[in-house]
């Protein structure tokens, strides 16, 4: 029997297995494949064919912009168009791409149910389609924290109005959600994948790790700035964005305690995770309001068995219970971050117990829960005849 047919509209998804780039998308629909045959389209970027076979994935990667600069789709949108006029030059032809797109692949899949991640622009592209079979729209923060402008909160407003579903990260942004319209909002995060880390004991130095994309909203500058008054601590920051430049500079003053890894692919990571001692998420809110939601990293450091330090931000701080499962901070608040680390680096005690618990926490937010989650979800809003659309 044929399984029914889902669409996955996004702008995020991975050129090449392990390429670095945040593979939630991919993670949730490889989940949702168990109960549906899913087509996932997403811009075209440099290196990844346009329709390609990913297990039991169809993948399209509609054409937006003349190949040789097609390049604001490759990593994150908005801080692409932040650092890019050039970048800025080629929006308006991926929404204009998107929305053909859409509807083209709408026709040919035939699905009885779209999931569109970001209101803007995946959700703006589909939203006609809500007429025509079940809409679920998936905001991970930053087009819901961000894009303020009337044009834009208008745009945001007819999608959450037209969903059927928004599901959002944190309780927070299930009230500003539900500030545009929508009716039906679940907080419901993306999962995270655990691989088994069996941590490589090491003298010297606490270990601290951060993962993360370099730009404002991340707050790697407030961690730097910590570092400096932790003095037996080391530092990697797994990541690359246009930020780099700047922290690697600020960076010198700590005399070789920082090292800068760029992206890694996921057994890269795994490894990172085993040499670490604390995994430390500095979040806080960027200028333009953009503000993680839940970051998915820090999930899988969890999962991993770290000690996690975080802002004490909406969704970082409904994943940890504090003093018990990680410890939490003011966001921007170098001075506490500092104190919470040196604690830390001198109690290995207090480092294990933390780490262990946040490993049983991390559990509900797995690949596998929040796969089962959004299969149950996109059965519940399936027409009640089960028929295709027309």
């Amino acid at each position: 029997m044929a399984l029914p047919r889902a669409l996955v509209v996004a702008t995020t998804y991975p050129a090449r297995p392990g390429d670095g780039t945040p593979a939630f998308v991919r993670d949730l629909c490889l989940e949702l494949a168990s109960s549906f045959d899913v087509t996932v389209l997403v811009p075209a970027v440099p290196g990844a064919p346009g329709h390609e076979a990913d297990g039991p994935l169809k993948v399209v990667r509609h054409r937006y912009f003349l190949r040789r600069w097609e390049t604001v789709a490759d990593g994150a949108i908005l801080e692409n168009v932040r650092a890019s006029r050039w970048a800025a030059l080629q929006v308006p032809f991926l929404l204009a791409s998107q929305w053909l797109a859409v509807r083209r692949e709408f026709r040919r899949v035939r699905p009885v149910a779209v999931h569109a991640h970001w209101l803007v622009p995946a959700g703006v592209s589909a939203r006609a389609l809500s007429r025509r079979a079940p809409l679920i729209v998936t905001t991970l923060g930053g087009d819901l924290y961000a894009l303020n402008s009337a044009p834009f909160r208008w745009l945001k407003r007819r999608v959450a109005r037209a969903a059927s579903v928004v599901t959002v990260m944190n309780s927070d942004m299930a009230e500003r959600a539900r500030s545009l319209g929508a009716g039906d909002v679940r907080v419901m995060p993306m999962g995270a994948r655990f691989s088994v880390v069996s941590p490589v004991p090491a003298e010297g130095p606490v270990r601290l790790l951060a993962v993360g994309r370099l730009v404002e909203k991340k707050g790697f500058d407030v961690l730097l700035a910590a570092l400096a008054t932790v003095p037996d601590a080391a530092l990697t920051i797994v990541g690359d964005g246009p930020e780099r430049g700047a922290l690697e500079m600020a960076a010198r003053a700590l005399g070789g305690r920082v090292t800068f890894a760029g992206q890694l692919g996921r057994e890269e990571l795994d490894d990172a995770y085993r040499h670490a001692d604390i995994a430390v998420f500095p979040s806080r809110p960027a200028a333009s309001g953009d503000q993680d939601g839940l970051p998915v990293a820090m999930l899988e450091a969890m999962g991993s068995g770290l000690t996690v330090v975080a802002s004490d931000l909406p969704g970082l701080n409904e994943a940890i219970v504090p003093g018990e499962s990680g410890v939490l901070f003011p966001p921007g608040n170098a001075a506490a971050l500092a104190t919470a680390l040196g604690d830390l680096a001198a109690d290995s005690a207090k480092r294990r117990a933390l780490g262990e618990a946040a490993a049983v926490r991390a559990q509900a937010h797995s690949v596998e829960a929040v796969g089962a989650a959004y299969r149950a979800l996109l059965h519940e809003v399936l027409r009640p005849d089960g028929r295709l659309p027309d």
